[in-house]
């Protein structure tokens, strides 16, 4: 049998009678949108990363353009950000009408080089958007600094690193706001889509819970500012309600997966992820490189191991954004890492004997290269 990057269905079976539970109680409350389940999961959610609001929205694209709608980002203003991410960090910043500048990201983490952030800004720029990319965080104490120095704006791209730690502090706490994706391949994953951002300012909270329906204080009253229908589901607010009391648990379970990955290819010549010191990485991907990427892909398929590459396109290189003028070549690693970098099955679930097949299938392909 095949063995998937990710795969839901071992956790679905664990946690079956407590999710049609959560359905059940849904269908049962007498109120489908924006409820009571919408609001315990937001104050739940807030409370675990000391925030003192959470707004649930629809996806993590919608959370990224309307939490940069409430910080005043527009039109004309500029935003600091990385290439080597997933595409909707990038279309969000468009779809605000703003235009993203790109700094390169480090080799080692892949994670934005904040040593390049200073010499980004300038008298447009009005906000980094820093992105905790597969798990682990961004070095934030820099991007602060210079933030503070400039008077910008910091907004967290917190998708893939639900619970991810940085000198014992929760990514998500250090930001103007940050912006979470629950879609269902995600730490803490919906089953279906849904997102959130989380910040302390009360006036920044209005305005998010204005901009999700549709720039209406009240529902049905009058529009204020011209918004989006951009709330999260009841259903899926109260599945993630139940599934946040055990973030902790599947984190440890990947980190468990990771450290078995890191002891099986200690010593190849597969490079391996590299962990701040500091931080406490969460392992949304378990991401290696290595310059036969294809081949090795291509291997592993035929022995019915799926592996993914997290991303083989940079933002910056695709057609959709040629408008912005970014000339290939003008990110270094982060183009060079589009050629390496793949993920190996990562997901709370995965078997022991499944990890070996997978440990012991990719060490017999590094073998023969």
């Amino acid at each position: 049998m095949s063995i998937n990057v990710w795969s839901y269905l071992t956790e679905y079976e664990a946690e079956r009678e407590e999710l049609l539970e959560a359905v059940d109680k849904v269908f049962r409350s007498g109120q489908l949108v924006l409820g009571a389940s919408v609001r315990s999961f937001e104050t739940a959610f807030a409370a675990k990363h000391q925030r003192s609001h959470c707004v649930g929205v629809d996806n993590g694209t919608n959370a990224l353009v309307l939490a940069l709608r409430s910080l005043g980002v527009g039109p004309g203003d500029e935003v600091i950000t990385v290439s080597n991410t997933a595409a909707p960090t990038v279309v969000a910043i468009d779809a605000v009408g703003a235009t993203p500048t790109f700094v390169d990201v480090r080799h080692d983490t892949q994670l934005m080089d904040v040593g390049q952030l200073a010499a980004a800004v300038t008298d447009r720029t009005r906000c980094i958007l820093p992105v905790h990319l597969y798990g682990q965080a961004v070095d934030m104490r820099t991007v602060s600094r210079v933030a503070q120095e400039r008077g910008l704006a910091v907004l967290e791209d917190c998708a893939q690193a639900h619970g991810a730690r940085q000198d014992g502090r929760i990514v998500g706490s250090f930001g103007d706001a940050a912006a979470f994706s629950f879609y269902p391949t995600k730490v803490l994953g919906a089953y279906g889509d849904g997102g959130a951002v989380i910040v302390d300012d009360d006036q920044v909270d209005a305005a998010l819970r204005r901009l999700r329906y549709y720039g209406m204080a009240e529902r049905y009253y009058v529009v204020e500012t011209p918004g989006f229908n951009s709330r999260l589901d009841e259903v899926q607010a109260e599945i993630l309600l139940r599934k946040l009391s055990r973030l902790d648990q599947y984190v440890s379970a990947r980190r468990a997966i990771a450290a078995t990955y890191d002891e099986a290819f200690a010593g190849t010549d597969l490079g391996l992820p590299t962990v701040v010191p500091g931080n406490e990485h969460v392992y949304y991907l378990y991401v290696v490189r290595h310059p036969a990427r294809d081949e090795i892909i291509r291997q592993m398929k035929e022995a019915g191991i799926m592996l993914n590459v997290s991303y083989p396109w940079p933002v910056h290189t695709m057609s959709g954004f040629t408008h912005l003028g970014q000339e290939v070549g003008s990110l270094p690693v982060t183009e060079r890492l589009a050629n390496e970098v793949f993920s190996l099955p990562m997901y709370p679930t995965l078997s022991a004997s499944d990890q070996a097949r997978v440990i012991d299938e990719l060490r017999t392909v590094l073998s023969r290269l």
